[in-house]
């Protein structure tokens, strides 16, 4: 009874995840003219993965200091227009020097 209930429940997952994804394509054929909703739609991805990624940043080190100074490497050098391997590489240095620091000084 247990893994037939299990089954039922993935079966529904499965449903409800295929239907948010394909409902929008199929009632929504023709272009979105609204200069607001294609402005919004441009940025969900990245407020959605900003969002998902932030607390994980804070949280990531042993002191919050050095997940700070990490997280402000990042955006300078991303703001710089860096390439994505200079900010994680330049990021994540940063975050050793720092937890180093606060170990030597401690």
């Amino acid at each position: 009874m247990r893994t037939h209930s299990l089954y039922i429940y993935i079966i529904v997952m499965a449903a409800v995840t295929y239907a948010i994804r394909a409902l929008p394509l199929t009632l929504i054929r023709s272009e979105i003219k609204n200069r607001f909703i294609r402005s919004f739609l441009y940025y969900v991805p990245y407020a959605t993965l900003a969002a998902m990624t932030f607390p994980a940043i804070l949280s990531s080190t042993d002191q919050g200091i050095s997940a700070a100074a990490g997280f402000a490497a990042a955006l300078l050098l991303a703001f710089r227009r860096q390439s994505l391997i200079v900010v994680a590489c330049g990021a994540s240095a940063t975050v050793l020097i720092v937890e180093l620091a606060m170990g030597f000084f401690a």
